[in-house]
């Protein structure tokens, strides 16, 4: 289209500057043919990135385990990973910047992955117009289920209509896990000396700012001091460990009413610090709160506990584990369907599993359109209300019945039928050692809340891949062979 042809008119407005499009007043002719040219035109700005490039270069990144630096290079280095990638000619240059794989995890998101392993499960079971329908529908509807709209509300799901439409098929295994956030272990001695730190070097920030020469006094240097004396220590005392948190309570207590007091000489109504300072100042103020209200009961827990400054919307998930009691990161909710790993629910808050069935029941109808037969789970799913649920619905649940055992409650088919069953679920722990062990699952360096969910759902989005892929060549394989040896057969007979 041409400058002569774009006439049709619209409302924009730029800004003083003559760089930005707004919503506003409608503008003559001269700006809106300026306004197109600069903003649509080829020769002008940064061009669009081909959606299999930015998704092939996501499953290269988390099946290979490499950061995004990496990444970049090694498809600059590989002409089958470049192949791969759908490019005609072999090019030694970065297909895009390593730093835009952070946009792009934040805009295509959890849901954006979810739907893909979606429309995977079903075009492996030769669904294949409901998987492109499912996928479609994505752009209206979200189906990964997180903090903000799942874990918080109590309603339960409404059953649906088509369930006695279509009976039940397959099997649902259902578990729990926690994708560890990539953050050094938080204590509370820490975690107030890194806040007063940060402290320190908002407080130098704005002296800058806001020119003054005469700093307001931090003692940095002593707090410094007692806290690596401390810290240092390979065994430490109970009243040491107090001592030493409540000093760094009181310097950090000093430092925030200096920030206080320099903020409030500020000129401006806004305030001198940059977004990212504060953020960091209303986290630490935060930790503040909570390390002293904990210093003051003698406790040593607290509801939405902060474990780290840069990332706050990281928990402590207690899960009695071997290896760790407990785990800081985002709790998954997955579900196991013809060997395919699917994420239910994701949620930064510790939840009790057992209110999470239901959902991914409804979440397993929805995408196939009928209930499973049976859903295998562990011992903490198997409430008395869970069991009534699908118990209504004509759905088995593979556990053993509440109460005291009783000499004759299972026959011997039934407690081989339970053996196997339970072996069943092995299948889920497995995809968990999998993810952690071959995908860097217990490993997410992602910073944001969004961009770590995008992390998670992209690496069980390439599990489900390769899970499919290998499928695919197997099937492939076997109709290779049957028609060669059908082939040998019949030239044999003809002799």
């Amino acid at each position: 289209m041409s400058i002569e042809e774009f006439k049709t008119p619209f409302e924009i407005k730029l800004d003083k500057e003559n760089r930005w499009i707004k919503l506003g007043s409608s503008l003559p002719w001269d700006a809106m043919a300026s306004i197109y040219y600069r903003t649509m035109s080829a020769d002008m700005g940064a061009p669009s990135i081909d959606a299999r490039i930015v998704i092939g270069a996501m499953i290269i990144k988390h099946k290979l385990k490499l950061d995004d630096r990496e990444t970049i290079q090694t498809i600059k280095e590989n002409i089958y990973m470049q192949y791969f990638l759908g490019l005609k000619e072999y090019i030694y240059e970065d297909v895009f910047d390593r730093s835009l794989f952070t946009t792009l995890r934040y805009r295509i998101g959890a849901d954006k992955f979810d739907a893909m392993t979606r429309q995977i499960i079903l075009t492996s079971e030769g669904k294949h117009e409901a998987a492109m329908k499912d996928l479609d529908e994505n752009d209206h509807n979200t189906n990964v289920n997180t903090q903000v709209n799942q874990t918080t509300s109590k309603e339960e799901p409404q059953k649906s209509e088509a369930k006695v439409t279509k009976g039940h098929k397959g099997k649902l295994i259902v578990d729990a896990m926690v994708a560890d956030q990539m953050i050094a272990y938080p204590t509370d001695l820490g975690l107030l000396a890194k806040s007063r730190e940060e402290s320190e070097r908002l407080i130098d920030a704005l002296c800058k700012i806001l020119i003054i020469a005469d700093k307001p006094r931090t003692y940095r240097r002593l707090a410094r001091k007692q806290y690596l004396n401390v810290a240092k220590k390979k065994n430490k005392t109970k009243r040491e460990l107090r001592k030493a948190i409540g000093q760094q309570l009181r310097y950090l207590r000093r430092n925030l009413k200096s920030i206080n007091a320099l903020l409030d000489k500020a000129p401006q109504m806004s305030s001198p610090l940059k977004s990212r300072d504060q953020k960091i100042f209303w986290v630490i103020q935060h930790i503040y709160g909570q390390q002293a209200k904990m210093y003051k009961e003698h406790i040593h827990s607290i509801d939405n506990r902060i474990v780290n400054i840069y990332q706050p919307h990281v928990r402590p998930i207690v899960r009695g584990k071997d290896k760790a009691q407990v785990e800081f990161g985002a709790k998954l909710g997955v579900s196991i369907q013809n060997g395919y790993a699917r994420i239910n629910t994701l949620s930064w808050e510790a939840y009790n599993e057992g209110s999470d069935l239901k959902k991914q029941v409804e979440d397993y109808h929805r995408l196939n359109g009928y209930y499973p037969k049976v859903v295998i789970t562990d011992k903490i799913y198997g409430n008395r209300g869970n069991r009534q649920w699908l118990k209504e619905l004509g759905i088995r649940y593979s556990g053993k019945p509440l109460g005291r055992p009783s000499a004759k409650y299972q026959t011997s088919y039934q407690k081989r039928k339970f053996k196997e069953e339970q072996g069943m679920r092995n299948e889920v722990e497995g995809k968990f050692g999998q993810g952690k062990n071959g995908y860097n699952l217990s490993r997410i360096r992602a910073r944001s809340a969004k961009t770590s969910e995008s992390w998670i759902a992209a690496i069980f989005f390439v599990m489900n891949l390769i899970k499919f892929s290998k499928e695919f060549c197997s099937h492939f394989l076997r109709q290779f062979l049957h028609s060669f040896f059908r082939c040998n057969i019949t030239l044999f007979s003809n002799r």
